[in-house]
Parts: C-alpha cells; sequence; structure tokens
C-alpha cells in the first residue's frame, strides 16, 4: 500500500494542531517531521518535545527524519516522543548498522536517508536491515526546493537493490514531489511520498490527496 507522507515543515505552525487535523482527515496515512540542528543542514526546526505534541494530536504513524549531527544520541528521545519511523543519513552517521540495529532495537521502523550526490553503494552492506530507503530529491535544508529529475534513476536502481537483498524494504522519496511528478516517482519503484507544500499550501489539502492517491494507485 502506497502512502502519502504530509510534511509539517510546510505547515502553519501558528496552528500546528489544526494543519496537522487537516492533512489526518484529508487522507494522509503519515505524518512526516523533519529535525534540523543547524549543522547538517543549514538550517533549524523542532526536537522531540515537538514530536511529542505531533503524538498527541494525531494517531497517525509519525515518521522522523534526523538530518542532525550525533543521531544516536537522540534515537531514545525520539523513541520516548512517539516516532514510528525513524531515518538517520548515510552521509554523517559512520556506525551506521549499529545505530538501524538499535532504531529496530525499540520497535521502530528503520531507514536509511541519502543525500542527492550520495551513490546508492552506500546501501550495499545495509539493505538488507533496512525497513525502508529515503531519498532526497532535494538538498535537504528548506521546504519548497524543486525536485531534481535524476532522483528518478536513483530510485529504480534502488528498487533493483532491494529486489536482490530485501524485497520488503520500501523505499521514500522527499523533496518537490506533487501531482505533477508523483506517478513517474511511484512508477518508478517510491511506495512513500513525503509531500510537503503540495498538501499544506494546496487551496484544498483533501483534493491534492485525493489526486495523488489516485495517481500512484492506478
Amino acid at each position: 500500500m502506497k502512502k502519502i507522507c504530509p510534511s509539517i515543515l510546510s505547515a502553519d505552525f501558528s496552528i500546528l494542531a489544526e494543519e496537522i487535523k487537516k492533512a489526518e482527515l484529508s487522507g494522509a496515512d503519515i505524518i512526516h517531521c523533519d529535525i534540523m540542528d543547524g549543522h547538517f543542514v543549514p538550517n533549524i526546526t523542532f526536537g522531540p518535545d515537538i514530536v511529542a505534541k505531533v503524538n498527541e494530536i494525531t494517531n497517525l504513524p509519525l515518521d522522523v527524519h534526523l538530518m542532525i549531527e550525533n543521531a544516536d544520541m537522540y534515537i531514545d528521545s525520539f523513541y520516548k516522543a512517539g516516532a514510528d519511523y525513524i531515518s538517520v543519513h548515510a552521509e554523517n552517521n559512520f556506525h551506521i548498522n549499529r545505530l538501524v540495529n538499535k532504531i529496530k532495537s525499540l520497535g521502530m521502523k528503520a531507514g536509511v536517508a541519502l543525500n542527492p550526490a550520495t551513490g546508492i553503494q552506500t546501501l550495499d552492506s545495509i539493505i538488507e536491515y533496512l525497513d525502508f530507503v529515503l531519498v532526497m530529491s532535494v538538498n535537504p535544508g528548506f521546504g519548497g526546493q524543486k525536485f531534481i529529475p535524476n532522483s528518478i534513476g536513483k530510485i529504480k536502481d534502488i528498487k533493483r537493490l532491494i529486489s536482490e537483498k530485501n524485497p520488503l524494504c520500501s523505499i521514500e522519496i522527499d523533496g518537490g514531489i506533487g501531482p505533477a511528478n508523483i506517478k513517474e516517482v511511484s512508477d518508478a519503484g517510491a511506495d512513500m511520498f513525503v509531500c510537503g507544500a503540495s498538501v499544506f499550501k494546496a487551496p484544498d489539502a483533501k483534493s491534492a490527496i485525493i489526486e495523488m492517491k489516485r495517481l500512484i494507485n492506478n
């Protein structure tokens, strides 16, 4: 089952509870939380306390994307905050196997995220342990960026790797996803679609999600 995962990075934080409920009532499957520390990426967002509040607002699963340094220090905090999925970056986590095993040992889904310029060979020794791979189709740090077209080929390559080594692993795509490109991304092999502006900035979030679900399920 393919899933729409609205990112609250694009929500209006002055009415965050209303925005999350809007996404939930509009048919969202997962709420995506972008965690940035101003070091690994040039932006600062929020931490476990906000994720815990989001968990109080919605019954949907929470997908927590850690774009931070020293991610190993915060896994327990995000677990306690209510995370159901956690992804960590291949680029700055040197003991990735240990980190993935820690996430899974707490009962959460574990993913590894790849920046646009990171090759998929990074996944060779970890793919069999993953629940999902997060493909960044923009350079992480800010919402509202344009989709990088060669992400399509990258998804196809990861799909082939998954088919060989871990068929149960999902592919998540994050960055510039909306009605104009979601079908092509889905056809390439993606299963989870992080949608920020295309949901929260849409004139009608429900219509936007319905249309994107139609495109990925046909």
